[in-house]
């Protein structure tokens, strides 16, 4: 048996047309020899009736502090609803579904309501469904305690991670997972007019672009596939378009589909917005006290990126909304600091570059062409960020993008 995992997203299944547009993928699938196991999200978006965000919505106007439990029960309600909509959608048009929730799929996790993690899958329902001929339509982002049976949820992109690891479960041939984009893009479209769409990315390059911006797929889930080696597809719903494959390497291919490859360094451009960047004077005889703020941020719950350590100085950056928390926990200290606000961070990711020379003077020669101020840099093998002023973001992507070649 060929089996495949279908993610669609809350704005694939909002609107009969956009349903009927997830059958025909349904029947393509089937049309092919393969056995395919549906997941989906909650209908819509924000502001749509049975989105995730709305119910939540809901809840809070009854209790502001409920219980975690009751909010993964509630939040699970909008997956439900677009499971047995979908469904029905399905059957009405000769497929034989059934709807599940994520324990029915034999999906258990930890008790960790909110933020629930996966212990393990019981694939014997989803095997019996598909050897009956039958559509299971699973219901993403949830999943079920193993001893108390309590709906979990598996926080924000639950729904990708669902889909990630029923195909590993299932050692499916590959996830699809389907969105109203076209694939993974070399940059944000809304920012780079000549953003291409990538045919080709590793799971590690794609991690990386999601870690630093990048809104395709959550990270979790391409991690779950990587660790599987379960070749993943970004789809659109709307389109014919063969979107982006994600597999161990970028010239790889996909179980004996060949992919035509590109050689450029780099596979993206990724950008955050709405940072500051904190400096903070260290002093190289008392490296206790350095290591000592970092454990006070850390019990302050304060996440801190971009960190760059000397011994006579700290630079990292942290969200907007963190700069006050972080603030406070500084002057209960004897640190000196500077907090340089309105920042952004700006990122190029590509597998190819690892070891390459010159990759480095490239990134900064194309922002020093444009008169972007670098504050701060980080890399890795696979990437290197820049931290910059905030109104230079969009010259920054655009000439990194070209220098590029991307």
């Amino acid at each position: 048996m060929k089996i495949i995992v279908q993610k669609f997203g809350g704005t694939s299944v909002a609107c009969e047309e956009s349903r009927v547009a997830v059958k025909d993928k349904v029947q393509q699938a089937i049309r092919k020899g393969f056995s395919p196991v549906v997941v989906v999200s909650a209908m819509g978006r924000k502001g749509a009736p049975y989105a995730t965000d709305t119910l939540i919505g809901v809840l809070k106007e009854a209790n502001l502090s409920v219980n975690v439990r009751e909010m993964d029960a509630m939040m699970c309600c909008g997956e439900i609803i677009s499971a047995c909509v979908m469904a029905a959608t399905l059957q009405k048009f000769g497929i034989n579904a059934m709807a599940l929730t994520g324990g029915q799929a034999g999906i258990i996790t930890d008790s960790q309501f909110g933020a629930a993690r996966i212990k393990n899958i019981n694939c014997s329902n989803l095997m019996h469904l598909l050897e009956s001929g039958i559509v299971p339509v699973v219901c993403g982002f949830q999943g079920m305690t193993e001893n108390n049976l309590k709906f979990t949820t598996l926080g924000r992109g639950g729904s990708d991670t669902s889909a990630a690891a029923l195909g590993a479960a299932l050692k499916a041939d590959f996830v699809e997972i389907y969105t109203d984009v076209e694939g993974i893009m070399t940059a944000d479209p809304r920012i780079v007019k000549e953003a291409n769409i990538l045919q080709t990315i590793s799971y590690a390059e794609v991690c990386q672009m999601a870690h630093n911006g990048a809104k395709v797929i959550h990270p979790r889930a391409v991690e779950i596939c990587m660790s599987s080696n379960t070749p993943m597809y970004v789809k659109s719903t709307f389109s014919d378009a063969p979107g982006t494959l994600i597999t161990s390497d970028r010239h790889g291919n996909c179980r004996g589909a060949e992919v035509d490859v590109h050689d450029n360094y780099a596979s993206g451009v990724a950008n955050i917005n709405d940072l500051a960047q904190f400096r903070i004077q260290l002093n190289p005889k008392d490296l206790a006290a350095g290591r000592n703020l970092f454990e006070d941020l850390a019990e302050a719950g304060i996440s801190v990126g971009c960190l760059n350590l000397s011994e006579k100085e700290a630079m990292f950056a942290v969200f907007t909304p963190d700069v006050e928390h972080t603030r406070k926990v500084l002057d209960e200290t004897d640190f000196e600091y500077e907090v340089n606000e309105g920042c952004a961070k700006v990122s190029v990711v590509g597998s190819a570059m690892r070891g390459v020379p010159g990759i480095m003077a490239n990134f900064v020669a194309a922002l020093a062409a444009k008169n972007i101020q670098i504050l701060q840099t980080v890399d890795s093998d696979t990437t290197i960020s820049a931290i910059i002023k905030e109104e230079c973001l969009v010259d920054a992507v655009t000439a990194l993008h070209k220098a590029f070649k991307l």
